[in-house]
């Protein structure tokens, strides 16, 4: 392989250094950078266009359950996003991948399955954990919420990913360099499409996918 970018997305210094050590061994010529929030690692990506792989926590600050992924490849459509976690259960791995997740790598997994996993995303693959039966969805409210997410174009994507960061109409406008009346727009057809009547509700909804994410550590 020539020269791959990745971006390591992950709060903890110690495990951005066993990944840098990972992903250093997977190609001759490697260029890695790091974020430790969701702000930074998207800030990142755009800096980083070329970028091969982003590598993203699910609980470093800014992201609430699975909404960094859903605003993730929302903003960026061609960058593959690997979820890293430690909830690794089947439920979690395959929500992600259904939100359009690349591949799935658990916290606990050795370094050689890091790039196991890693090489497979670049050869256009889709990775997880091995012999893990992900099963089928279990709640159909879910079901229903990660079908009606899938709906929604890239702009409401990314409005959905930063309602759930709690931002402010005028300063999601600010970050996306539109008016708050588009924004507006984009507020009520992301409510509509997801059912609900209040910015509020969407980001609960949000939170359920991801709610067994959310009481563990990153």
């Amino acid at each position: 392989m020539g020269q791959l970018t990745f971006i390591i997305a992950d709060d903890h210094p110690l495990f951005r250094g066993a990944m840098r050590q990972a992903l250093s061994g997977i190609a001759t010529d490697t260029v890695i950078v790091e974020a430790g929030d969701l702000d930074t690692a998207r800030r990142q990506a755009g800096l980083n266009s070329d970028a091969d792989l982003i590598l993203l926590d699910l609980t470093m600050p800014g992201v609430s359950g699975l909404s960094g992924l859903i605003a993730f490849r929302a903003e960026f459509p061609s960058l593959p996003v690997v979820v890293v976690s430690a909830t690794d259960d089947p439920t979690t791995i395959r929500r992600a991948l259904e939100l359009g997740a690349s591949g799935f790598i658990s916290k606990s997994a050795s370094i050689e399955q890091i790039r196991e996993g890693i090489r497979a995303v670049l050869d256009g693959g889709i990775w997880t954990p091995g012999d893990i039966d992900l099963g089928s969805e279990h709640d159909p409210e879910i079901g229903a919420l990660i079908a009606r997410i899938q709906t929604l174009t890239p702009q409401q994507g990314r409005v959905l990913g930063m309602l759930a960061e709690g931002l402010l109409n005028k300063q999601i406008a600010y970050e996306l360099s539109v008016s708050e009346a588009t924004i507006k727009a984009h507020v009520s057809a992301v409510l509509q499409k997801l059912g609900v009547d209040s910015r509020t509700q969407a980001v609960i909804q949000l939170s359920k996918i991801g709610a067994e994410v959310l009481h563990q550590p990153g």
